[in-house]
């Protein structure tokens, strides 16, 4: 039977990614939305598909990159 660092970092990195991401896109959304500078409703609209951009791009970088990182340092330092 193999280590089991490696798929316990990538573990850990999934639930410290989603943490991170729970964190920094509430942050970072919240005051995005503060200081929306949207005049009409169109602008409004365009802003609010950006924020979800951004949102989905955050989430595939924190959550998707976050477990390969642990999954790394624990084969490496432990595996």
């Amino acid at each position: 039977m193999g280590s089991w660092a490696g798929p316990l970092g990538a573990l850990i990195g999934f639930g410290l990614g989603w943490l991170e991401y729970k964190l920094i896109s509430g942050v970072v959304t919240a005051g995005l939305r503060r200081t929306n500078p949207s005049k009409t409703q169109a602008e409004h609209d365009d802003y609010e598909r950006r924020i979800r951009w951004l949102e989905a791009i955050l989430l595939v970088l924190m959550v998707g990159g976050m477990p390969i990182f642990g999954y790394v340092i624990g084969r490496t330092f432990f595996g």
